[in-house]
């Protein structure tokens, strides 16, 4: 025991130094001002050697991708979702007495491709890469639609079985390579 009743080892850490810090050498007159930086090396390019000079280099202006496209595709989207619009309203007026499920399965289908088209062409328009993706959902669900009417066996005019088409066209103009080009 030391004095003060404390053992001679203990776990404390202790906050005051030992000792005095060791002395450095003092430099001799060869030496640089300072012993941590090395003196230079006769022939020794490298700390404040010749730097070249920049090359010219010839700068093209990018290329800016064509609108042509994502416009396509914004207006066959567009098309698409109304006329969409328009047979699903149709059918739901005309089946609602007689099935009332099917219709709201229609109704619901229509809202989620009206909310992907919509969302899709906003995002498309924007230049952002989701859009094409949910272009392409809205103009899936749409598809869906169209499925459940002929399967349903509605009575339909006939230009409404050349519908079809316009989301197809949706489908293929928003997966081109041109309108992903835009996107970026």
């Amino acid at each position: 025991m030391t004095s003060g009743g404390l053992p001679d080892r203990t776990n404390i850490i202790r906050r005051v130094p030992t000792g005095s810090f060791p002395a450095l050498p003092e430099p001799s007159n060869d030496e640089a001002a300072t012993t941590y930086v090395p003196a230079a090396v006769p022939g020794d390019d490298t700390a404040t050697g010749y730097l070249p000079r920049a090359r010219p280099v010839s700068v093209s202006a990018p290329v800016r991708p064509s609108p042509r496209a994502a416009s396509a595709t914004a207006a066959v989207s567009i098309l698409s979702g109304w006329a969409t619009a328009v047979i699903a309203t149709s059918l739901i007026a005309g089946w609602w007495r007689t099935d009332g499920l099917f219709c709201v399965a229609i109704g619901f289908l229509t809202a989620v491709s009206a909310a992907a088209t919509i969302g899709g062409l906003i995002a498309l328009l924007l230049r952002r890469r989701i859009g094409r993706l949910l272009v392409v959902v809205g103009a899936i669900v749409a598809l869906m639609i169209f499925a459940g009417l002929f399967v349903a066996g509605a009575s339909l005019p006939p230009t409404v079985y050349a519908i079809p088409v316009l989301p197809v066209a949706s489908i293929v103009l928003a997966l081109l390579p041109a309108t992903g080009r835009w996107c970026r």
